[in-house]
């Protein structure tokens, strides 16, 4: 397996977590969006999406971080990343989904360069709006966590796809200086989370790609 991926990229997060719980090998190949690599040259040709994280499974292609989580948990279903029951992996989705879709896709990097370069935004308001949306994001999402019965992780004693969309978004936000008070169960599941090998292994600062 390839994944083409951005250390900062937090659906790339997501993914590598995911190969890592199930501890799947991988050639990480990194794909500079700040710089844009990924609208130009090899990549472009490859994601019709011209977006990270991208899988190549022999020479099989898969973009979106929620699908190819769930096509890992298809190929190798054990230790899985949704529950066995159809109500569980509902409930689970729903809170991968509360961050991938609702939090997630107002501040990646392309949303906020557009409102700095072509809404003429200051730096401050710009990061006023992510801390925003973050904050109103999580606060939905602990409010998620409230209707099911507390357990190690964001849906039980097992991290889920909910973990490993929570545990970017939380590494994203501590770099906006994000208020995370008021947030116990969602604080409490990223804190178990990093307390886990794959969880470490997965972090920005542990890619190849890397920069201060």
């Amino acid at each position: 397996m390839k994944l083409y991926n951005y250390f900062r990229s937090s659906a790339s997060f997501r993914v590598r977590i995911a190969l890592n719980l199930k501890g799947m090998a991988y050639d990480y190949i990194p794909v500079h969006i700040a710089r844009g690599d990924h609208k130009t040259g090899p990549f472009a040709q490859l994601s019709p999406d011209q977006l990270v994280p991208l899988l190549d499974d022999d020479g099989a292609h898969f973009t979106q971080s929620m699908a190819i989580i769930e096509y890992l948990d298809e190929i190798q279903p054990e230790p899985a990343l949704l529950p066995g029951d159809p109500v569980g992996r509902a409930h689970v989705r729903a809170l991968a989904q509360s961050i991938a879709c609702e939090i997630h896709p107002l501040n990646n990097l392309r949303v906020l360069k557009y409102l700095v370069r072509e809404l003429k935004v200051s730096d401050e308001a710009k990061n006023g709006w992510y801390r925003h949306w973050v904050r109103e994001g999580l606060v939905a999402f602990e409010r998620q966590l409230a209707q099911h019965p507390a357990g190690t992780y964001c849906y039980g004693n097992t991290p889920t796809l909910a973990d490993c969309c929570l545990v970017p978004q939380i590494f994203n936000g501590k770099r906006f200086d994000c208020d995370f008070s008021g947030l116990p169960r969602t604080m409490a599941a990223f804190d178990a989370c990093m307390k886990l090998d794959a969880f470490q292994r997965a972090q920005p600062s542990q890619c190849p790609d890397a920069e201060p």
